[in-house]
Order: structure tokens, then C-alpha cells, then sequence
């Protein structure tokens, strides 16, 4: 794999949104909105519980967190999207460019899209809403590098499906962080859900991070270990839907489907 044709790849994304000032606008704009609007939300709660419980860390950091995910996983998919759109696909493997290349490139360029996203998220939170990191500590760092690893296995995974399936199937990826909201708690303990919904719930990597952030939030202690069994889905997750994408490119090139790619599904 060189790192050239992987920088290439990035490149040329990095083109696109110089090209373009509306590409530039969602990186920041949807997740401020965000940001305020949760941010507000939880000043009213905490101006009407009489508990005493902050919400600030547990709902606006959970909402800043859940962002970063959806981010990552778009990252992935925008760029794959980018050539799908433009008909350039094909064009794209009819060069030396080898498959881990090409989906090096994409990570590269979500790393690049969703670093702004969260840095924007991380300055509204801190100095509008004073929401404070340190009720995480050093935890915060290995939260955002599970749901960084499970949004690119993601994002890898949707972009197969597009693959398989055709154009037309990308509306199938764009409800996967809404489906799955329910499932990993991102406002709520797993313990609310009923049983079968938590089987499904240990499955997923980013349940792990956001039980922690409720329990770093009240002040508990939450296990490493724990997390480090979220880390090691999320790194198994990668891997498979790297192998998913492969598998899925192989079958496009050896049945035509690759050459036949349209504006309509492919069965």
C-alpha cells in the first residue's frame, strides 16, 4: 500500500470542499445546532431538578459524543458517496489504486471532516455551556477512540451495502445512528431496555462508552476493563467490515456488477 495514492484519495476530497463552500458548511453547522440545543435543554433541567444531578456532563457529552460517531461513519460514506455520484467509481479502480488504498483514503478524509466537527463541538460545550471534561478525566480519550473505530467499521460496512445493492441504497444508510440510538443508551442505562434489546446492546461498542459517561458523570468509578472490551469490538468490527467490503468489490468485478453500476439498484 502507498501512502501516496492513499493521500490521493483525500486529496481529492480535500478539492472538492475547497470547491465548494456548501460542502464546507454541514462539517460545523448541524453539529452546533446540536450543541445549542441540548446545551439549553440541559440548563432547564438542571434549573428545575431539585436533586442536585448536573446534566450537562451526562446528556450534552453523551449528544457531543453520538455526534462525533455519526460523523465519523459520514465521513467514511460522503467519500465513497462523492465518486458514486459523479460516476467516477469505476474510473476510479480502472488505476493501480488498490482496494486498502482506496478505503485508507476515505478513513484519512473522515479523520480530517470529523476532527472539525468535534473541535467546534468541544469549544460550544466548554465555553457556552461550561460543560467540563474533567468529570470524565483521562477516560475521555479512549471514549472517543471506540466510537472513532466503531463509526469507520460502520461507515466501511455502508459503503459495501451501496456496493452491493446500488446507488439507490444509500437511503439505507442514513437512519444507522438513529437505529441504533435506542440500542446502545445513549440517554438512558441499558437496564431500561428489556433483555433481548441488551443482548443486542453488549454487542455494540458504543454502549460501553455511553454507560461510562453516566457513570464517570455521577461520580462513580467506571472499569477500564470494561471499555476495553468495547475497544476490542469495535477493532473486531473493522476488521470484518473490511472484510465485508472486500468480499463485496470481488463479487462486483467477477459478476459485471462493477461496469453495470447505475442510478437504480443492481439485484
Amino acid at each position: 500500500m502507498k501512502p501516496s495514492r492513499v493521500a490521493g484519495i483525500a486529496l481529492r476530497q480535500y478539492y472538492l470542499y475547497k470547491g465548494n463552500f456548501a460542502r464546507v458548511v454541514p462539517l460545523f453547522a448541524w453539529v452546533a445546532i446540536d450543541m445549542v440545543l441540548w446545551g439549553f435543554m440541559t440548563r432547564y433541567l438542571n434549573s428545575v431538578s431539585s436533586s442536585g444531578y448536573d446534566f450537562v456532563p451526562a446528556l450534552l457529552g453523551a449528544v457531543l459524543l453520538w455526534d462525533f460517531f455519526a460523523r465519523v461513519m459520514q465521513g467514511v460514506t460522503m467519500g465513497f458517496f462523492e465518486d458514486v455520484w459523479s460516476r467516477n467509481f469505476l474510473n476510479v479502480f480502472a488505476t493501480p489504486l488498490s482496494l486498502p488504498e482506496y478505503v485508507s483514503g476515505l478513513v484519512l478524509t473522515s479523520i480530517a471532516t470529523s476532527a472539525i466537527g468535534l473541535l467546534v463541538m468541544l469549544l460550544l460545550s466548554s465555553t457556552v455551556f461550561g460543560l467540563s471534561f474533567a468529570a470524565y478525566g483521562v477516560m475521555f480519550v479512549p471514549f472517543v477512540l471506540v466510537l472513532f473505530l466503531f463509526g469507520i467499521a460502520l461507515g466501511i460496512l455502508s459503503s459495501a451495502l451501496v456496493l452491493r445493492l446500488g446507488p439507490a441504497a444509500e437511503w439505507f444508510v442514513w437512519p444507522i445512528p438513529s437505529l441504533l440510538s435506542p440500542f446502545v443508551g445513549v440517554f438512558y442505562p441499558l437496564s431500561t431496555l428489556p433483555e433481548w434489546m441488551q443482548w443486542v446492546a453488549r454487542a455494540l461498542p458504543p454502549s460501553y462508552v455511553f454507560e461510562g459517561v453516566r457513570t464517570l458523570a455521577a461520580g462513580g468509578e467506571f472499569s477500564g476493563a470494561t471499555l476495553g472490551w468495547g475497544l476490542g469490538l469495535a477493532v473486531l468490527d473493522i476488521l470484518l467490515a473490511g472484510l465485508c467490503f472486500q468480499w463485496v468489490y470481488r463479487y462486483a468485478v467477477r459478476t459485471g456488477l462493477l461496469a453495470r453500476y447505475s442510478a437504480e439498484s443492481v439485484t
